[in-house]
């Protein structure tokens, strides 16, 4: 938790990634995106 981070996947076979949340507040509008290679919205 609070560690920056980054997922890639360089292989030929899809990744499915299951993102799991504990705690009283599961929103999702506590990310922040510090760089963005694809040109995304950042908001």
């Amino acid at each position: 938790m609070g560690e920056l981070h980054r997922l890639e996947n360089p292989g030929k076979v899809d990744v499915i990634l299951i993102e799991a949340q504990v705690g009283d507040y599961l929103g999702e509008d506590d990310i922040v995106r510090i760089e963005d290679d694809y040109k995304r919205d950042i908001k």
